[in-house]
């Protein structure tokens, strides 16, 4: 939900979930998940949900599902399991879920990238799009992917998008 703000010169904030998928990590070494969470609430928002999940996609729609039925959250924001290994099944898992795809952050993020390690960046899936209500951002596991995604795309974006998907609900 969007808290009413009366200084325009300040946004509003935005209460967010964050899901870090690994097999590998713990809360206590996720660095990713961690910086996603600095970097919401730094820019004024909430982290209102947070928890690390192995990359398996029944645990993750469960979840998914469970956070889309909060109507005090706005966004859900994963890390994980966007490459082309076997065990990176978060974008098989989300894809069928989103109700609306918003196919220029991940063209985006891939431009991006790209301007930062080369060509490896074909190999991400970041994804982004709505569900139930929500946004949706599938980011990589990468820190430096992440803070690029974050600092680049989602936080100059985030009150503009839930803005426009909350005015498609009321």
């Amino acid at each position: 939900m969007v808290l009413p703000h009366p200084d325009p010169g300040n946004p509003p904030s935005i209460v967010c979930a964050v899901i870090t998928l690994s097999d590998t990590r713990t809360i206590a070494d996720d660095r990713s998940g961690q910086l996603i969470q600095q970097c919401l609430i730094e820019a004024g928002h909430q982290v209102g949900f947070y928890t690390l999940l192995p990359d398996e996609p029944p645990c993750l729609v469960q979840h998914l599902t469970q956070l889309a039925q909060q109507a005090d959250l706005d966004v859900i924001i994963t890390n994980g399991g966007t490459g082309v290994a076997p065990r990176d099944t978060t974008y098989d898992a989300i894809v069928p879920l989103l109700d609306k795809t918003l196919p220029g952050f991940g063209e985006l993020f891939r431009w991006l990238s790209y301007q930062e390690i080369g060509s490896r960046a074909m190999a991400s899936r970041a994804i982004a799009g709505t569900y139930r209500g929500k946004l949706l951002f599938a980011l990589p596991g990468s820190s430096n992917a992440v803070r690029l995604a974050m600092q680049s795309l989602i936080l100059p974006e985030l009150v503009h998008l839930t803005r426009q998907l909350q005015s498609s609900f009321s």
